[in-house]
């Protein structure tokens, strides 16, 4: 406890004294930023669109692994690989001073594109024994461009810094586990325990957007899957059987119970049901009935008492049936909330409002999930960002009560606007780091 607190101390203390001039984001270092990502855009724009046609799934990352890796040699960078199983670590030592991790992540997701774009992806992969398409429907292809374009923009402005920079190329943060997995394998432990940490993220705001906040701006997940047993038998004698289709229907139903009538209304928490798999027939009662589904909540008070109302309902569910006690599975901590570091919002706001400004603004946080809260609750002082990837127009169409709704994330229709998405990450990333390191 001494230690950690000794941490937050000197952490306090050199967010404190940041160089003055970064934390103002004088106007010619943000034209020069500007200026370098301007000039290296038909680069980045080959990077995005090849990772945008070749997404891989969570831990299955090598090929991208491999082209960041190989990019960021290219930049300097020393390069470690296949840290976490499928992680990058990309180390650039520019004398004394801080040491600030910038996060992006690896993989795609397990699902069909259908954008119709001319560079789509058309990959496939195994995921969990059964062939699937994947695609880059979450963005993860913006931040890596977007990373790669802020590593290059750094490196050639290192006569304006001092410190050293961790650059991390994340594997499988779409199932939360890829964080925990670099930690596990020493990330800190081999790399350096970091000042400040950054990561961004796209969202479905007006591209030349940035959005942010102090606190909670993810929300913690928990996953459930549930084990309803009963008695089969013939669908023409259901009197006969102990029926687990109507056991889970029933909780289905009931937990959300949990939500209207147990937590504070003033609370966000959420109780979602993804999947329910049981029967083989229409004429035969199963043994069994497996429902899957996620938990999310902000605070650890709201989280407890979500947890413990659906496992109650499970089993009060069974019982009304007379049927055996469900196995209840609640995979605790699948991502813990990310929490920003006041001292740093307020350090790197004054530095998005000069470069951006009214276009950079505060927003409610999300209701997603994200493990870079891994690498906050180390003790790391971190800031997490959200940038836009839409036409402005779009935008302010789809916030008309009759507008044509924008595609959200995990769409097959997400498809962002890659010139001016990627330069405004980009930038701000540059900005917001550039705002942590000595001179």
């Amino acid at each position: 406890m001494k230690t950690r607190l000794s941490r937050l101390a000197i952490a306090a203390i050199l967010l404190s004294a940041l160089p003055a001039a970064h934390a103002a984001a004088p106007a010619a270092l943000s034209a020069q930023v500007t200026s370098r990502i301007d000039a290296m855009y038909p680069w980045l724009d080959g990077v995005y669109k090849d990772l945008h046609a070749h997404p891989e799934i969570a831990f299955q990352e090598a090929r991208t692994a491999g082209k960041l890796a190989a990019e960021m040699r290219k930049l300097g960078f020393e390069v470690t690989e296949k840290v976490g199983k499928t992680g990058v670590v990309a180390i650039y030592r520019n004398g004394p001073g801080p040491l600030v991790l910038v996060r992006t992540e690896l993989d795609g997701l397990p699902m069909e594109e259908k954008t119709g774009l001319s560079y789509a992806s058309h990959a496939r992969a195994q995921s969990d024994g059964r062939d699937t398409f994947v695609a880059h429907s979450c963005g993860h292809d913006i931040h890596m461009a977007s990373w790669l374009g802020a590593a290059r923009t750094l490196v050639e402005l290192k006569s304006q810094w001092s410190g050293t920079l961790m650059f991390v190329g994340q594997p499988a943060e779409e199932i939360v586990s890829g964080a925990r997995a670099m930690l596990d394998d020493g990330l800190f432990k081999r790399f350096g325990k970091p000042d400040y940490a950054f990561a961004l993220h796209s969202w479905p705001l007006a591209y030349g957007t940035v959005g942010y906040n102090a606190g909670p701006v993810s929300s913690n997940s928990d996953a459930l899957e549930i084990v309803f047993k009963g008695r089969g038998g013939h669908g023409s004698a259901p009197d006969k059987t102990i029926d687990p289709i109507a056991i889970a229907a029933r909780f289905v139903t009931d937990v959300q119970t949990v939500i209207s009538r147990e937590k504070d209304p003033k609370e966000f928490g959420v109780v979602t049901i993804g999947a329910i798999q049981g029967g083989t027939v229409g004429n035969i009662i199963p043994d069994t009935v497996v429902v899957r589904g996620t938990i999310r909540s902000y605070k650890p008070e709201v989280r407890a008492r979500l947890l413990d109302g659906v496992r109650r309902v499970a089993n009060a569910s069974a019982a009304m049936a007379g049927a055996p006690a469900p196995e209840v599975s609640l995979q605790g901590r699948g991502g813990d909330a990310v929490v920003n570091n006041e001292a740093l919002v307020q350090k790197t706001e004054a530095v998005f409002k000069a470069a951006f400004g009214d276009k950079a603004q505060r927003m409610p946080p999300m209701t997603a999930s994200e493990d870079f809260s891994q690498f906050v609750n180390e003790g790391v002082p971190s800031m997490f960002f959200f940038t836009g990837i839409y036409d402005p127009q779009a935008v302010a169409e789809a916030q008309r009560s009759d507008g044509k709704p924008v595609a959200f994330n995990h769409s097959p229709y997400y498809a962002p606007v890659p010139e001016p998405s990627i330069k405004t990450a980009a930038q701000a990333m540059s900005l917001a780091v550039l705002g942590t390191l000595g001179r």
